[in-house]
C-alpha cells in the first residue's frame, strides 16, 4: 500500500539539532535552532510566567474544550498586545483573530483560508526567508516566489530592489513580510522605508500577510509593531500571524494567533467564521493551558510589568552579545562581514560564512551554524563566545589564506 512513500529529509533546523545533542563534545555550542538562552545557556522560565502558572494551579478547574477560536480572554490580549489598545480597527471590531498552534499554525490557518477565498493568487516571500514559510504554503497549494531582500554584499537591505519587485506584483498577490527581527537575516525595513511599501501595496491592491514571531526582540513591544499599525491607520487588509514562543519562553506550548484587519465590523465576523472553519479542518480547537498564562500576564498589571521588565533584560543581553563577538572578531573577519553583528537585529545574524565554511565550524570546532551562515545570537553567552569567535576567525583566516 505505501510502497510508492518517498522519504521525508528532514527540516535542516531540526535535523541539525538533533545532531548537536548527539555530539559528544562536551564544549560545543548550539547556534542553529531558534530560541533564546540565557547568560547560563539555559532556556528561561520567565518570573511573570511562573508566577502565572502558580496563580492558575492554585484555581483548579475543569478543562473542558475551547470553542474553535479559541480562549476569549487570550485572543482580546492579543489584539490589545499586537494593535494597541486604542487601535481604531480595534475599537470598531474590525479584527478577527483566532488562537493557534504557534506561528506555524496562524500561517497555516492563514494559507487555508486564503487558498479558498483567493484561489487564483500566489505567494511572495522575501528572498531568503524562513524556511518553513515556503513549505507551509506549498503545502497549502500555493505557487511561491520570491522578491529581492537581502544584500550579501553589504550585510543590508535591497530596498530599492524589493519595492521595485512589490509594484510589479499582480493585483491580489499575497505578499509575506516580516514584521521585525527578519528571519534568517535580523534586516530590518525601517519606518520610513515601511510607509513607502505600505503605499505600494495599497496602490496595487495586494494583500499583505505579516509574520510577527519575534515581537519586543527588536526595537521594543510597540515599535516593533509598527508596519502592522500602520496598515491599520492606512485601511489596509492584511493577515497578521504572531506567536508568543519567544518573548514568553512558552515554546513548548505552541501559542499563536492568526488576526485579519477588515473594512467592517460585519466582514470581519464573516472571515472570523471562516477562520474558525479552518481551524476544525485543522485541529478542531486549540489547547488550554499556555493561552491562559499568556491572557493572565497581559491583563493581570503587576505580571505584565514583569514581563515587559523582563522581556526587555532579554533584548538587552542579546544586542550586548552582539557587541561581544563583534569585539573579538575585530582584526580578524573582514570590516564589511564585522558590522552586520551589531547593525543586523534580533535573534538572528547573516554571518556571510558560506556552507562549507559553516561545516568547517560544525566539524572542526563543535560551532553549530544552519548552512545558510545564519547565527542565533540569542545562544551565545559569555561562556562560549570567545571559542566561538576564535573559530570563526580561524574558519576565515584559512579561507582568506
Amino acid at each position: 500500500m505505501f510502497e510508492h512513500i518517498d522519504a521525508y529529509p528532514g527540516d535542516p533546523i531540526l535535523s541539525l539539532n538533533e545532531d548537536f545533542a548527539k555530539d559528544p563534545r562536551a564544549d560545543k555550542v548550539n547556534l542553529s535552532i531558534g530560541i533564546y538562552y540565557d547568560d547560563e545557556g539555559r532556556l528561561p522560565v520567565m518570573r511573570a510566567v511562573r508566577d502565572a502558572e502558580a496563580q492558575l494551579l492554585a484555581e483548579p478547574a475543569a478543562k473542558p474544550y475551547l470553542p474553535m477560536a479559541g480562549f476569549a480572554a487570550y485572543r482580546d490580549a492579543v489584539q490589545s498586545l499586537v494593535f494597541g489598545d486604542d487601535s481604531p480597527a480595534r475599537i470598531e471590531g474590525r479584527i478577527a483573530t483566532v488562537q493557534t498552534l504557534g506561528g506555524s499554525g496562524a500561517l497555516k490557518v492563514g494559507a487555508d483560508f486564503i487558498k479558498r477565498y483567493f484561489p487564483a493568487s500566489h505567494v511572495w516571500v522575501s528572498d531568503p526567508t524562513w524556511d518553513n514559510h515556503r513549505f507551509i504554503f506549498e503545502r497549502a497549494g500555493f505557487t511561491v516566489g520570491t522578491y529581492p531582500y537581502y544584500d550579501e554584499a553589504s550585510g543590508g537591505l535591497k530596498f530599492d530592489a524589493m519595492l521595485s519587485a512589490i509594484r510589479d506584483l499582480p493585483a491580489k498577490s499575497v505578499v509575506l513580510l516580516h514584521a521585525c527581527c527578519h528571519n534568517p537575516t535580523g534586516v530590518d525595513l525601517n519606518d520610513a522605508q515601511w510607509a513607502m511599501l505600505i503605499d505600494a501595496i495599497k496602490a496595487r491592491d495586494l494583500l499583505p500577510f505579516i509574520d510577527m514571531a519575534y515581537q519586543g526582540f527588536g526595537a521594543g513591544l510597540d515599535a516593533d509593531a509598527f508596519a502592522i499599525r500602520e496598515l491599520v491607520r492606512r485601511n489596509v487588509p492584511a493577515l497578521i500571524a504572531n506567536s508568543f514562543s519567544k518573548n514568553f519562553s512558552l515554546y513548548g506550548e505552541r501559542c499563536g494567533a492568526l488576526s485579519v484587519i477588515c473594512e467592517s465590523a460585519e466582514i470581519a465576523a464573516r472571515v472570523l467564521g471562516q477562520l474558525t472553519s479552518a481551524v476544525r479542518a485543522n485541529y478542531s480547537n486549540p489547547p488550554t493551558h499556555g493561552a491562559r498564562i499568556v491572557a493572565r500576564v497581559l491583563t493581570t498589571p503587576a505580571l505584565r510589568q514583569s514581563w515587559q521588565e523582563e522581556l526587555a533584560s532579554m533584548c538587552t543581553r542579546i544586542a550586548r552579545m552582539r557587541s561581544a563577538i563583534h569585539a573579538r572578531l575585530s582584526g580578524n573577519v573582514p570590516d564589511a562581514m564585522l558590522a552586520r553583528y551589531v547593525e543586523q537585529r534580533g535573534m538572528f545574524t547573516y554571518t556571510g560564512l558560506s556552507a562549507a565554511q559553516v561545516d568547517v565550524l560544525r566539524e572542526r570546532h563543535g560551532v553549530y551554524l544552519i548552512r545558510s551562515g545564519r547565527m542565533c545570537v540569542a545562544a551565545l553567552n559569555e561562556r562560549n563566545v570567545d571559542a566561538t569567535a576564535r573559530a570563526i576567525g580561524e574558519v576565515l583566516s584559512k579561507a582568506i589564506a
